[in-house]
């Protein structure tokens, strides 16, 4: 091999070397210091419901876990559909999680024939962070003091008692449908943007009847400006001892609950994602995170990605037949 030969060789693998290690060393980099700004945590509701309540209760452990602010971002609206479509179109780099429910990821791809995103292909799921059954309430001078209250005045008068939801096509709208339809009867629906504006229009008398997430309604619940009436979970609740199953009130095997998870744009780095998901399952196991969890009638769901990416799909399938089966329409 001649001098020129050798010399030109060295010269272009020096550029080659000189041309890569930008793009893939400071890639590599910057997966390897993540996070080292700010993340923001999306919600997709209003301030106050159940979402926004567990929201801010991990991302202030998640910023004492990963040494970096987690800012709750408020971005309610459609059904939850533009916060999480904010996400779903957010640089796939880690620093913009959403905080995911039944209704907004299971239940929103069937009811929207036009949904701004595809919950599998547009997001990458971090982790399950907690479950939670939904509490039928009316307020506390209703003169409606059980289910079977609510069942014959409903018969008696058909679409005269009106039921609130935080929004047509959430999980609790629609466990209202399921309700009706085992019951054989008709409520007339009331759908608003969130849980703060229908608790206090329940509380007000504007509507008779509100299904709700338990840790959105159980503050007030125990504040004693609303009164359960029966529970959605297969058996009771430790903060609701004396609050009845729907199965107990004469409706077997009747169960509905929604579930909360965080996930990130898809494309978001694996070695992120698994760091995100590492810190979110260390701050579930936390004593006084279980605790709050608890304490809003929530409980602790963790797991892997893969786990949590195979639940939504099911969910995905079992809540759409519930749609069309209902007949649930977006207003």
């Amino acid at each position: 091999m001649t001098k020129v030969t050798m010399r030109r060789r060295r010269f272009v693998m020096l550029a080659t070397v000189a041309a890569g290690l930008p793009f893939f060393g400071l890639s590599a980099l910057a997966q390897s210091n993540y996070p080292n700004k700010p993340i923001r945590l999306v919600v997709p509701f209003p301030p106050g419901g159940g979402t926004d309540i567990l929201a801010r209760v991990i991302g202030q452990k998640l910023s004492e876990s990963l040494g970096q602010a987690v800012v709750v971002d408020n971005k309610p609206g459609a059904g939850g559909n533009i916060g999480v479509d904010a996400v779903a179109k957010s640089q796939p780099d880690g620093y913009t999680m959403v905080i995911g429910q039944t209704s907004n990821l299971a239940v929103n791809p069937t009811l929207y024939p036009k949904l701004p995103y595809d919950p599998i292909k547009d997001l990458a799921p971090i982790s399950l962070v907690a479950s939670a059954p939904l509490v039928m309430v009316v307020a506390a001078g209703s003169p409606l003091k059980s289910l079977d209250d609510v069942i014959t005045a409903a018969k008696a008068k058909p679409g005269d008692v009106t039921f609130a939801s935080p929004g047509s096509g959430t999980v609790a709208h629609l466990s209202g449908e399921l309700l009706q339809q085992a019951a054989n009867v008709k409520f007339q629906h009331i759908p608003y943007k969130g849980a703060a504006q229908a608790l206090t229009d329940l509380m007000g008398g504007q509507v008779q009847l509100y299904m709700s997430s338990v840790p959105t309604a159980l503050s007030q619940i125990k504040g004693g400006r609303i009164r359960p009436l029966v529970v959605t979970s297969t058996k009771r609740l430790a903060d609701l001892p004396d609050v009845p199953t729907v199965a107990e009130s004469g409706f077997k095997d009747f169960e509905t609950s929604t579930w909360f998870s965080l996930l990130v744009r898809a494309g978001t780095p694996q070695t992120i994602i698994s760091k995100l998901n590492s810190a979110v399952n260390r701050v579930l196991q936390m004593t006084e995170v279980r605790e709050k969890f608890a304490s809003e009638g929530a409980e602790v769901v963790s797991g892997t990605p893969q786990q949590f990416g195979d639940l939504m799909k099911q969910e995905i399938e079992k809540w759409g037949l519930v749609v069309k089966e209902s007949g649930a329409k977006v207003d």
